[in-house]
């Protein structure tokens, strides 16, 4: 088992080192490009569509696991529509209706093999079946982490890095439990976002685009559902969450934000994670690495959340929903005028 997954670590890695470049000149021959404004970073046009080279590194690395022999059916022809989705979308920049429509009918695929959420283990209260919510909740789910990478794409080798990490976990985890089939799932998926990163990292030669951003949130959300799946022991519900820590913590606040600034949810800006540290005046790559450590953080978090006793584990999330919290209003994730903590912080000590 440990040879074969070494060996689909390997194919998957050089398959994507190889494609990358072609479908750097695919992208430039279909016009699957990134042309700059005044919300993105970059300065020049690049090329997008590198989720398709991940996409390849993945099938090659099925092939050589032998995972193409389990029953994974539903969650192929789900994956299938999102990169299709992903393509269409680098090409001619879709919008938000349809493309969420393409990733509800994923998810509605997923679902209906019985992959879903069914309970919920709340403290103190215990195990909460969901019942004929299981559904809604699960399909919440997967197009709400799909989006959250998609969300934090906005510096080169960002959402790779970040989806690595949280790839990277969950195998950890896994490997840990013994978990046969989430194991080399998220190996293959580590070494496929790994040799796209050789390409992506500052300076980028190629974007992920939707096709990528999209893939990648949805097989994470997919992992973290097998994880959850009958196997409460391997994960709780808050365990996922704290491995994807950093993409839930930008979408929440990017929620937060408009909702207080009285925009409309899906409005576009430019008060990102990424584009708040970056303001500090911090150069690309470092904050790209400022964040990787955050999400280390919250990786970390989650293996020792996953062992902790019951007021070890409300400590742990005590302490970061307030360190992240101090974060946001350091940075003005919100507004520049949105610090309640620190307001009550100056006021308590005098200090102004």
């Amino acid at each position: 088992m440990t040879s074969q997954l070494i060996i689909a670590f390997i194919v998957s890695f050089i398959t994507v080192l190889a494609c990358t470049p072609l479908v750097i000149k695919l992208a430039y021959k279909i016009n699957a490009t990134d042309k700059p404004n005044n919300r993105k970073v970059h300065s020049k046009i690049m090329p997008r569509l590198g989720g398709l080279a991940i996409f390849a590194g993945v099938l090659t690395g099925s092939l050589a696991s032998g995972l193409y022999k389990e029953n994974l059916t539903g969650i192929t022809l789900g994956a299938v529509i999102i990169i299709l989705i992903g393509i269409l979308d680098d090409i001619y920049e879709l919008s938000a209706k349809i493309k969420l429509l393409g990733q509800l009918a994923a998810a509605g695929i997923v679902v209906s093999t019985g992959l879903t959420i069914d309970f919920i283990s709340i403290p103190f209260i215990g195990k909460f079946d969901l019942g004929m919510w299981a559904i809604p909740v699960t399909i919440l789910w997967i197009v709400g982490i799909t989006n959250a990478i998609n969300l934090i794409d906005g510096l080169d080798g960002l959402a790779a890095g970040i989806s690595a990490i949280g790839i990277a976990t969950i195998a950890f985890m896994a490997f840990g439990a013994g978990k046969i089939l989430i194991l080399p799932l998220s190996v293959i998926l580590l070494a496929s976002t790994l040799g796209f990163l050789f390409y992506n990292f500052h300076p980028a030669k190629i974007f992920m685009g939707d096709t990528g951003a999209l893939f990648l949130g949805y097989s994470i959300a997919i992992l973290s559902l097998l994880g959850l799946y009958k196997s409460v022991t391997l994960f709780s519900f808050v365990v996922p969450i704290l491995i994807l820590g950093v993409p839930i913590f930008d979408t929440s606040y990017a929620i937060i934000r408009r909702v207080i600034n009285k925009q409309p949810i899906t409005a576009p800006d430019k008060s990102h994670l990424h584009h708040r540290i970056l303001s500090l005046g911090l150069s690309h790559r470092n904050t790209v690495l400022v964040i990787y450590g955050l999400g280390i953080l919250f990786s970390v978090c989650a293996v020792i959340f996953e062992s902790t006793t019951l007021w070890g584990s409300l400590l742990l999330i005590l302490g970061l929903l307030i360190f992240f919290q101090l974060i946001a209003e350091f940075i003005g994730l919100v507004n520049d005028h949105h610090k309640p903590f620190l307001k009550m912080f100056r006021k308590v000590t005098g200090k102004q």
